[in-house]
């Protein structure tokens, strides 16, 4: 099976996975949007057989007529309406489920994502999710009106003329063969204006986040320039995608001009006498020919609307071929469910034994005693924050916690054990005391003098209410440091996990911070990944990662 082929089968099985949560609204609107496109033909009739009796010289009922006609238009508005409404809430269904499901994963996630950046991943759970409901709402409805209604009015004209029914059968297939052609474009257009947006995202927050270095540098010209030369690539590919939607209406709009015409010339020279072929059996009556005019422009009005709509499914094929790539990269999992446990009974113990770095480097064996503090040192790349992330159930390994081993059953309860400092610090996007806090219970006044944090907080115009962008917008590299150190004290953590907790900090803030981590009471277990000699001098003990017993386990 090619690549092609199995893409596209990885994508028609997630697409009916995607759109399950709507289905049944979906089959209903799509119900009623038929019906409502039925009663035209019976309108049709009514407004013919008036003006049939008008022309043979016969007033027919007014109030009959009126009724009659007023009373199936009520109908079908009633009809379009909740099919509209039916179709709204498959989107908000499907759309939600999506979106949640991918929040999910997301939220599981213990490494990143390996769809792309950060800026990938918002814009597909975000305006591309968004592009799914045209599909929902516009196409799927469109494409059912479709399979019925020029069926039922193709029969309608043959059953008055052969000859409407032949014009009929020969312009109506030629419009589904072109949008085909015209679709495939639309659908690769669609493909790459997606994966610009991405692409334009990524590069965003990756220079949102580098703001300050990029001012100290002066690079602010090239990155504007960049920025904008990506921009203007998003630009033309999104006019592109206008384009061929253009194209495929101008199409369609040709075809069924041609075709209403060709019936309007044959019944006007029809009911002129000039005509007398395509009728079965007689000239061609003035109602029947009537009803013919009703009917032609409405043979080509749901293609018309599947036309209208073929971008959309285009634009959703192409956010549905990015759900199934990301669906095919799903990365590591973050044991158990993420969310609140119970605290993981048992001494507060850690050891590691026949443990590898994704680089596939062994690891020492580790046995860490309760209440120990222990340094792990070593150049880049030797393991530290693979330990750490092991000891923390970020991953799963040979490791045991609390005296049993570490499992996806488990890593919850262990988890809320923990007190956990990166070595980049990160936030929610939300106040300082839920960034602090994390929902849970404790002495947050203890955790902030701990982190020699109390002034800093006071210095900020709304204190604990201050709001936090995810790189701790307004703080320092250092304030930010400390306030991820009052965060992982706070709630009396048994175990403290740091990465390189004094990287990069100025002598007085990495001192702080070491002080701070030391003030930690008796019975608590300090793990800290360092490079600081004289922070790994203040620990029980040191572990080297790159010891020559460690080389020569390789």
């Amino acid at each position: 099976m090619s690549n092609r082929t199995a893409r596209s089968s990885r994508t028609k099985t997630l697409q009916a996975d995607v759109l399950l949560p709507g289905r049944s609204q979906q089959h209903l609107g799509a119900v009623l949007s038929v019906l409502s496109g039925l009663i035209w033909p019976v309108q049709a009739a009514v407004v013919a057989w008036a003006l049939g009796v008008l022309v043979q010289g016969e007033l027919p009922s007014p109030w009959f007529v009126a009724l009659g006609f007023a009373g199936l238009g009520g109908l079908r508005a009633v009809l379009t309406y909740t099919a509209e409404a039916q179709a709204q809430a498959a989107a908000e269904a499907v759309i939600t489920s999506a979106r949640a499901a991918l929040v999910a994963a997301e939220a599981k996630r213990a490494d990143d994502s390996p769809f792309g950046g950060a800026g990938s991943v918002a814009a597909l759970a975000g305006e591309k999710l968004d592009l799914l409901a045209p599909f929902v709402t516009r196409y799927a409805p469109a494409q059912a009106r479709v399979m019925v209604l020029p069926l039922v009015i193709l029969a309608l004209a043959l059953w008055q003329s052969w000859a409407v029914a032949v014009v009929l059968m020969i312009s109506g297939p030629l419009i589904p063969v072109f949008m085909a052609l015209v679709g495939m474009a639309a659908k690769e257009a669609s493909a790459r204006q997606m994966t610009e947006v991405g692409t334009l995202n990524d590069f965003l927050v990756e220079r949102l986040s580098a703001l300050v270095d990029i001012r100290l540098l002066g690079a602010g010209p090239a990155v504007m320039q960049g920025f904008a030369s990506a921009a203007g690539d998003l630009r033309r590919r999104s006019m592109a995608v206008l384009a061929v939607a253009f194209l495929s209406s101008t199409v369609l709009e040709l075809f069924a001009a041609i075709g209403v015409a060709m019936v309007a010339v044959y019944v006007g020279f029809s009911l002129l006498g000039l005509l007398e072929f395509g009728a079965w059996g007689s000239a061609l009556s003035p109602q029947a020919g009537i009803f013919l005019l009703l009917l032609a422009p409405e043979f080509y009005q749901p293609l018309r609307d599947l036309s209208a709509a073929w971008h959309d499914k285009a634009a959703a094929d192409a956010v549905l071929d990015e759900l199934a790539s990301y669906a095919a990269k799903p990365g590591t999992p973050l044991p158990g469910t993420g969310g609140q446990a119970a605290p993981l009974q048992g001494p507060a113990s850690l050891a590691l034994r026949g443990c590898r770095t994704p680089s596939g480097r062994i690891l020492p064996d580790i046995e860490i005693a309760p209440g120990e503090r222990v340094a792990l040192i070593g150049p880049s790349g030797s393991g530290k924050t693979t330990a750490l992330r092991l000891m923390a159930g970020l991953e799963l390994g040979p490791v045991t916690v609390a005296g049993q081993p570490l499992t996806s059953q488990n890593a919850d309860g262990w988890r809320a054990r923990l007190g956990w400092m990166p070595q980049a610090p990160h936030f929610l996007f939300g106040s300082l005391r839920q960034n602090l806090t994390l929902g849970r219970e404790g002495d947050l006044a203890t955790a902030l003098k701990t982190a020699a944090v109390g002034d800093v907080v006071q210095a900020m115009a709304q204190g604990l209410g201050t709001k936090l962008g995810e790189t701790g917008g307004g703080l320092s590299g250092g304030e930010a440091r400390r306030i991820t150190l009052a965060r992982a004290v706070f709630g009396n953590p048994d175990v403290i996990l740091a990465d390189e907790p004094t990287a990069d900090l100025d002598a007085a803030t990495a001192q702080a911070v070491t002080e701070g981590l030391l003030a930690q009471p008796q019975g608590v277990t300090l793990v800290v990944a360092t490079h600081d000699l004289a922070l790994a001098a203040r620990m029980d003990r040191i572990i080297d990662l790159a010891a020559p017993e460690v080389e020569a386990r390789l």
